[in-house]
């Protein structure tokens, strides 16, 4: 990557991540994919509630509010498309979804140098920072060679970047350049 890509892919998320503060939040009218928590705006969903969000107890999150994001949700935000070389066949995919820029500013995420954890459902649960965010260009994967994502598999969610397209990535072996991207991603934490 060049630093004039390097740079305008930063201001890019710079400017994402200081949207209107006074958007309503979007309400979802199906089952959460993914549930933001942390240092995020208002939110479109209330405390962790013990009895029903049974597999965030048990992982130990907890949040007094949260942004939840159904599949419409996260569609209806722009997409792009990255082909990286995945680790499970060694095989060019094409996946499709928003950035992860983009789906944290729809959350209300404001700190440009925040971290995030990002939980599987499996609880595999790697940290990234921002810087990281904007360099490699996360997505939100949630088509895997057109088609959605099934539970079971890599999705419905998958955090990930082409590591194809970064030289300190693609010079690791694939089996190595994954590590801070979760499939079957569920929970993103803000700090």
């Amino acid at each position: 990557m060049n630093k004039r890509e390097f740079l305008s892919g930063a201001a890019l998320g710079a400017a994402a991540l200081a949207g209107p503060a006074h958007a309503a939040p979007r309400t979802i009218s199906s089952p959460a994919l993914l549930t933001v928590t942390g240092a995020i705006g208002r939110g479109n969903r209330g405390p962790l509630d013990p009895a029903l969000d049974q597999m965030m107890k048990k992982q130990g999150i907890r949040f007094d509010k949260a942004h939840a994001f159904d599949f419409a949700s996260l569609v209806s935000l722009p997409a792009v498309t990255i082909r990286p070389t995945l680790e499970y066949d060694g095989k060019i995919h094409a996946l499709r979804g928003p950035l992860l820029t983009d789906v944290l500013a729809a959350a209300g995420v404001r700190k440009a140098q925040a971290e995030l954890v990002m939980r599987a459902i499996d609880g595999y649960a790697p940290t990234a920072t921002m810087s990281d965010i904007l360099k490699y260009r996360f997505i939100i994967a949630t088509h895997l060679d057109g088609k959605p994502m099934p539970v079971g598999g890599l999705g419905p969610l998958w955090a990930l970047y082409d590591a194809d397209r970064f030289p300190d990535m693609a010079a690791k072996p694939v089996n190595e350049r994954f590590g801070n991207c979760p499939w079957g991603l569920y929970h993103i934490d803000v700090h």
